[in-house]
């Protein structure tokens, strides 16, 4: 006699598609899981790196300063932080003036940096130098385009090492002349070296006091 072949319940055949219904469910949600952790490292990754290119910029900056006869080529006013620089991708096109700032951009605090066009006359730098503190200030809309963001930030401080000591640049040691006419000449002599110290709000890549030291080349290795 032949046997008669046995197929599966409907009972047993509900059973095992609920135990592979289960199974993808928690396989999903292993492999959710792990996009999104990877999509966070990668955030992470990018803020640090972010942060790095922007420190290196601020060096950069600090590096190419260059001081010209009864012209300031260094300013910190409390807001901003101008700077006259030589350009090192094009240094026949002429000087550069910097600024950096922290201003609130869509509800947030953000560290940016500002770059005017090669100067090549006094006149344009001059024009240049102010237009930086205005930046810094109350920008328009057109000086908004030659702004970059860098980081989140709640809040910066400046100081510069002079006499042996960290001062800050706004106190009576070290302001500027108070006619704003023209600067002395100890106004217009640069620091020995200048203290960044940056507040970043929690939740970002780094977060906390991140202080960094910047010593003019001439002077040599920063002292804390």
């Amino acid at each position: 006699m032949k046997a008669r072949a046995r197929g599966f319940t409907l009972i047993e055949l509900l059973v095992a598609i609920g135990v592979m219904a289960l199974m993808a469910v928690l396989s999903w949600r292993g492999l959710d899981g792990m996009t999104r952790a990877q999509a966070q490292l990668q955030q992470r990754a990018d803020g640090v790196l972010t942060l790095q290119a922007g420190l290196a910029q601020w060096a950069a900056d600090l590096d190419a300063l260059v001081q010209l006869p009864q012209t300031p080529a260094l300013d910190w006013d409390g807001r901003g932080l101008r700077i006259t620089r030589r350009s090192t991708t094009a240094p026949d096109s002429g000087l550069l003036v910097v600024a950096w700032a922290r201003r609130n951009v869509d509800g947030t605090g953000q560290w940016l940096r500002w770059q005017s066009l090669p100067v090549q006359t006094r006149g344009d730098l001059q024009a240049a130098w102010a237009k930086a503190a205005q930046w810094a200030q109350n920008p328009g809309e057109d000086d908004k385009k030659y702004e970059v963001r860098i980081t989140a930030l709640e809040q910066w401080q400046i100081f510069y090492f002079r006499r042996d000591a960290w001062t800050n640049p706004l106190s009576s040691d070290g302001a500027p002349s108070p006619n704003g006419s023209k600067p002395a000449a100890a106004d217009l002599m640069l620091p020995d070296g200048v203290r960044l110290v940056l507040t970043l709000p929690p939740g970002e890549a780094i977060s906390g006091t991140l202080t960094r030291d910047w010593a003019r080349p001439a002077f040599g290795v920063a002292k804390s």
